[in-house]
């Protein structure tokens, strides 16, 4: 059952639930070995945290920042930071130096905690720089501090100074004027268009959002939950805090490269990602199948059918399963389905939320068939994560983005745009007036910039409203469900497609060099590097009759005609991607200009 309390308290309350109950699963930096902590620890931590804050004289909404990967020593900070109204702003991992400094100042923040070297050495660059900026405190104890920096201390020295709770009456104090109306934290949009912006979120929005949560996402007090997307983003934000409440063990996953094999390790029962996790699981099962016997792949995709017939014609309907299905289904559940999962580590899974980008119908129909319960969902950092999802017992339809959550009122405009209103939207972006004046309306809907329609009470997305690109011959296209179609498949691992003011569509793909390699191997295809690898015309031809079947279901107008294969992958490091891994299309086009214009020359 839930504990909905205000999150200054939340750990506390919790730890007088279930005590010495495992809480939190972890790895030391470096460290394979996984350790575990209690509720009893968990609680003391956040407690330390709290009195050491104080001691550093911090004051009600004054401003903390996180400059970390997700590790346990992150959550002891943000719920320490409540406990004394204290806002956490969370940064990610991979920000830049220009990217820190400007949040920093922006937000005024006076203690910046960090993870590893990467993260310590980008901060003491810019200390300086900051003047409000008065400590550097460190996670990771293997970072080498550099010798002239008296103003930085691990983490472990922090916590020293909340030894025995030398401020708690203080802190007890702070607890009882906590209120909902406190601004919780401040999430910076990773922009990709413009300057990022700081959305507002309050602790009244997280009340909502976990009672709304509470009522159609069945994760409980049983499940093991692993972290995959990192905290700053508000989707695992959102979704941990509700795991939290429900009494639920966090498994943190540092590093998310490594997801897969820790899942193996931990056994997780549920798990929130965005699409591009499952659209890579989607394409290594293929290509599994693909390179076994002609029995065994006859065996999956007859078990692969059974598990659609039962979870999505019947199931996702709302229907009830015919028992001669049920049976069957229990048969090849057993015997394949059921080892699918246990190669991923989920032998007890329970729900999986998947939002933040476009959802492949195709992935969708596989992850429901082999029996793992997707749950596809819509949100924004400006509305705390979740608008719609998938909801537990109710009918869904692949392709849509569930039904709305309690409290949430969606508008479509004349235009087609979706607008919100209710208690988990943002009461407005950090210090941005002009900002805030444009995008909600005078009866108080913030406009999203998101393009769909409701039908049957679900909500489908169509396109961000100002990514639908409009080719010169007037046909709208929009980029992301095209992209969508051909990550689906092993051999692409990046694409950006080109249609706007043009007059067809072309696209920049990077391939999975690991796949293609194999591939120009086994078909005697000589190179000396990935560059004549993409310019190989043999390469090109099986890559075009690939794209052609991948985008069948599309209009013609809509269909990449002209493709380049790219050499090397889009990066945060040089600037084409944001830190959530969206495409930064101006930087693309900026930077491929020379190779998009060849591709359009007669």
């Amino acid at each position: 059952m839930q504990t909905n309390s205000h999150l200054s308290v939340l750990i506390h309350e919790q730890a007088k639930k279930y005590g010495a109950k495992p809480a939190l699963t972890f790895r030391n930096f470096g460290s394979l070995k996984w350790k575990t902590v209690s509720w009893n620890q968990f609680s003391m931590r956040v407690k330390e945290v709290s009195n050491a804050l104080l001691n550093l004289g911090m004051k009600p909404q004054e401003a903390i920042a996180v400059f970390a990967q997700n590790c346990i020593q992150y959550l002891y900070t943000d719920f320490g930071a409540y406990g004394v109204r204290v806002v956490s702003i969370p940064f990610y991992a991979t920000s830049s130096e220009q990217q820190i400094q400007y949040m920093i100042q922006d937000a005024g923040v006076k203690y910046l905690f960090v993870g590893e070297q990467e993260q310590y050495d980008k901060a003491h660059r810019i200390l300086s720089l900051c003047p409000t900026l008065e400590r550097i405190i460190v996670f990771d104890p293997s970072v080498r501090i550099n010798t002239h920096d008296p103003n930085t201390i691990f983490f472990e020295d922090f916590l020293k100074l909340g030894e025995g709770l030398p401020r708690e009456p203080e802190v007890e104090e702070r607890w009882a004027q906590a209120n909902y109306e406190d601004i919780c934290n401040i999430l910076y949009t990773s922009g990709t268009t413009g300057e990022s912006k700081g959305v507002i979120l309050t602790y009244k929005m997280y009340q909502a959002a976990l009672e709304a949560n509470d009522k159609c996402v069945p994760v409980s007090e049983n499940d093991r939950v692993i972290n995959f997307l990192p905290f700053t983003h508000v989707f695992e934000r959102g979704w941990s805090y509700l795991a939290l409440s429900e009494g639920a063990q966090m498994i943190i996953n540092t590093y998310p490269k490594e997801i897969q094999q820790s899942m193996r390790e931990t056994h997780p029962t549920c798990m929130a990602s965005v699409p591009r996790f499952w659209e890579k699981v989607y394409a290594a099962v293929k290509e599994r199948m693909d390179n076994s016997s002609a029995v065994q792949r006859k065996l999956f995709y007859h078990a692969l059918n059974v598990g659609k017939k039962r979870n999505i014609q019947y199931l996702a309907r709302g229907k009830r399963v015919p028992l001669a299905l049920e049976m069957e289904y229990k048969v090849v559940n057993k015997a394949i389905l059921s080892l699918v999962r246990k190669q991923m580590g989920l032998e007890k899974p329970n729900i999986f939320p998947a939002a933040g980008a476009y959802v492949s119908p195709e992935v969708e129909e596989f992850v429901h068939s082999i029996g793992l319960n997707m749950l596809v969902g819509y949100g924004l950092t400006e509305s705390l994560a979740t608008v719609s999802c998938d909801h537990a017992g109710k009918a869904y339809t692949v392709g849509s983005v569930g039904r709305p959550i309690e409290g949430i009122e969606i508008k479509i405009s004349d235009e087609g745009e979706i607008m919100l209103k209710g208690p988990t939207i943002m009461p407005g972006y950090f210090r941005r007036d002009t900002t805030n004046a444009e995008v909600f309306d005078k009866d108080g809907f913030f406009h999203t910039g998101d393009s769909g329609y409701m039908k049957d009470g679900e909500l489908f997305l169509k396109e961000r409203i100002k990514d639908l690109f409009k080719t010169s011959n007037g046909k709208y296209v929009a980029p992301q469900m095209v992209e969508g179609m051909l990550l689906v498949d092993k051999f692409i691992e990046q694409v950006s497609v080109i249609a706007d003011q043009r007059k067809f569509v072309s696209a920049l793909i990077v391939p999975e060099f690991r796949v293609l390699e194999e591939w120009a191997k086994e078909n005697h295809i000589e190179f000396k590097n990935r560059e004549e690898l993409c310019q190989n015309k043999r390469v090109n031809a099986m890559m075009r009759e690939r794209i052609e079947t991948l985008q069948q279901r599309l209009a013609s107008y809509e269909q990449i005609k002209r493709f380049t294969l790219l050499p090397q992958n889009f990066s945060m490091e040089s600037g084409e991607l944001t830190n959530t891994l969206k495409l930064k299309r101006a930087v693309v086009n900026r930077r491929y200009q020379d190779v998009i214009e060849k591709m359009y020359e007669e």
